[in-house]
């Protein structure tokens, strides 16, 4: 049998996108396997994103070349967000390590791209304004969370952004055959499923827009939990907020990306509102959701970007209190905008403003957590800590992370925890009354 080894980077996208790649290569009976060594192909999901995240893949690409030496029949490729810049380097015959480069819209046919590596190399990059990949079921894996892409592509065109070059533009699944898909990872076990899409709350499939999204969602049987990542601003309208307020499966918790407080920052990045826009976006989500948690995006070192314009970053961020933040120092990414633009903030200052913004989210996440000890807290438990199977892991309605006592609640039920203690990252609770009973059907944790 044909052996595939298949390796992600990147954000959860990446992930479902791997998932449908499992899918696809299973039903065209090659096998999935979780060791390099004894694959007849490796394949590296990427992300392009970030710089960081390229000279990983490209230094895992160096230890799967001493591995092409051992076994020269080996097909080495490359997926996803990457595949676009990587073409030259599969062409370059004097440095060939990749047989095989496939872009987002191509893994419907990996089987064969696979088959066709093996004579000669094969790069199939061609962006695919009609792929969804809406009809395949994926290879999902363990867990009580099924991740679920509603849109591919983006519309936006943020300077910086790479993601409308590498993946495409803007379309919406079908609102029913996403329903299908909730149906089915329930029927499968999940008890919580998350929308993907790089604008989700931009959704619209031409007749439905996001919020019949979420009110379809709400309504399936079984189901406990609904999330989605990552909206924009300005598509939070207030009929979304209200969905988000009144459907009891959709959790309060929203990844509002900011990336910066000025607004000629915001304006030279094309993120098409200002900080009032946005700080009004963020009035409307507090004050009609209770109890929400609401995290965000942050870039530092932007071309352009001033002492001044920092400091209204780090004012905002103190004024806001994120319950979390995902922070970064800018890098330049090929075929954006931004890309042509010259840097004006060395490496060492954008360090200095990153490791700022650390230390200021660190301590007010620490501080929001703290405010939940004493509280109760509805956890959805996933699965037995990394530290040993005495204590349980899960996650509040707020996406936070809690551990408490192993009583015997099984994995992919909900369960009543007292919030005894917190740190920035993770709250320490007690279990509540009774372990509830195992759920059916339930997919096991590995």
């Amino acid at each position: 049998m044909y052996r595939v080894f298949l390796e992600t980077y990147g954000c959860q996208m990446n992930v479902a996108d791997s998932e449908v790649m499992a899918g696809v290569l299973e039903r065209a009976g090659m096998a999935l396997t979780d060791r390099p060594e004894l694959a007849d192909a490796v394949l590296l999901n990427t992300c392009a994103i970030r710089e960081h995240a390229e000279l990983r893949v490209l230094g895992r690409l160096g230890e799967f070349a001493r591995l092409k030496k051992q076994n020269s029949k080996l097909i080495v490729g490359v997926a996803g967000c990457m595949a676009q810049h990587l073409r030259k380097r599969l062409l370059d015959e004097r440095s060939r390590v990749l047989d095989l480069v496939v872009g987002p819209d191509g893994y419907r046919h990996l089987p064969e791209l696979l088959r066709r590596a093996a004579g000669e190399p094969v790069a199939e990059i061609r962006l695919d304004r009609d792929e969804t990949y809406g009809d395949l079921e994926p290879k999902r894996g363990d867990g009580v969370r099924a991740w679920i892409t509603a849109q591919r592509g983006c519309d936006k065109f943020c300077t910086y952004c790479v993601v409308p070059y590498t993946r495409g533009r803007e379309r919406s699944l079908p609102l029913d055959e996403l329903i299908g898909q909730v149906r089915n990872a329930v029927a499968a076990g999940y008890k919580e499923v998350v929308y993907l899409g790089q604008t989700v709350n931009s959704y619209h499939d031409g007749r439905h827009d996001f919020t019949d999204l979420l009110r379809a969602t709400d309504a399936v049987e079984g189901l406990l939990r609904v999330r989605f990542t990552s909206p924009h601003p300005t598509d939070m309208t207030p009929n979304v907020i209200e969905a988000i307020a009144t459907c009891d499966a959709v959790c309060p918790q929203v990844h509002l990306p900011l990336q910066s407080a000025s607004n000629g920052i915001l304006e030279a990045m094309n993120r098409t509102y200002t900080l009032e826009g946005y700080r009004e976006v963020v009035a409307a989500l507090r004050g009609g959701i209770p109890d929400l948690a609401l995290s965000t995006d942050i870039i530092v070192g932007f071309p352009g970007e001033t002492e001044d314009d920092y400091a209204r970053t780090i004012a905002y961020m103190t004024e806001t209190r994120f319950d979390s933040a995902f922070l970064f120092k800018y890098s330049a990414r090929p075929d954006t905008r931004a890309h042509r633009w010259p840097e004006t903030v060395s490496e060492e200052e954008k360090g200095r403003r990153l490791q700022q913004l650390i230390d200021l989210q660190q301590g007010i996440s620490a501080e929001k957590n703290e405010a939940w000890i004493g509280r109760e807290v509805e956890v959805l438990v996933e699965e037995t800590t990394k530290r040993g199977e005495h204590q349980l892991y899960g996650r509040t309605p707020q996406f936070k992370a809690i551990v408490f006592p192993n009583d015997g609640t099984p994995c992919g039920t909900l369960r009543q925890v007292r919030v005894v203690g917190a740190t920035s990252n993770t709250l320490l609770g007690e279990p509540v009354g009774q372990a509830a009973q195992p759920a059916p059907a339930l997919v096991q944790i590995a």
